[in-house]
């Protein structure tokens, strides 16, 4: 049976979280906004419309939303030729699909940016496809990007496991019922994943490929096994 590794991109392939929290910081300051980049840092994980208002409330002035997620978009682009993926994440991705997963993103990222994080993280050989936030009405934490996902896959929720390293990408996952599996590389404390659903955590991709065997994976696997 068909099985799928759900994978989030920022902070869990692509060592890029701390390059988003900077760039969110200009673009807030630039429009008058002085926030604080573990506001921001926490925030990460959900599109851009729902950052904003996680960061500045809801009692904002909404007409400025735009104008600070294009200018995050600017200021972000200028890291696009040098994003750094963690190591081991081509490697990870290229384990599991020699063990039969099929590999899908789930992202926000799209266009040039999504282009520049494959680039980096260079495993397309082993990516069947992606999920974009283009492609859902809610992103994370609600569930439909992981189901989403799922779907392009085409494998039963039991068959599937995510893998993040926000609480909103653990959320998202148990709100879709499929296996959630945390990394510590984004920068969230391990007691806030827990909470959020993830039933094992890992420091990175590297830990994570080192220990597959004892893993969630491993386990999704077993019914194969004669």
């Amino acid at each position: 049976m068909a099985r799928a590794a759900l994978f989030d991109v920022d902070g869990t392939l692509a060592d890029t979280n701390h390059l988003h929290v900077t760039a969110w910081w200009e673009a807030f300051r630039q429009r008058g906004h002085h926030v604080q980049m573990t506001a921001i840092h926490h925030a990460l994980g959900r599109p851009s419309s729902d950052l904003i208002a996680h960061v500045l409330g809801e009692d904002r002035d909404p007409g400025q939303d735009a104008d600070i997620s294009a200018a995050h978009k600017t200021l972000y682009g200028t890291y696009f030729e040098r994003l750094p993926a963690l190591d081991a994440a081509g490697e990870l991705l290229r384990a599991l699909a020699a063990r039969g997963w099929r590999n899908v993103l789930v992202t926000s990222a799209g266009g040039h940016e999504l282009g520049a994080l494959r680039r980096a993280i260079d495993a397309d050989d082993a990516i069947v496809d992606t999920a974009s936030a283009d492609d859902v009405s809610e992103g994370k934490p609600a569930p439909e990007p992981v189901e989403h996902a799922r779907k392009l896959a085409g494998v039963a929720t039991e068959r599937a496991v995510f893998v993040g390293d926000s609480v909103w990408d653990m959320q998202a996952a148990t709100r879709a019922g499929v296996g959630a599996v945390a990394l510590l590389c984004g920068g969230i404390p391990r007691a806030d994943l827990e909470k959020a659903g993830a039933s094992e955590v890992y420091a990175d991709p590297a830990d994570l490929l080192a220990r597959l065997d004892d893993s969630l994976f491993a386990r999704v696997e077993a019914p194969d096994t004669p």
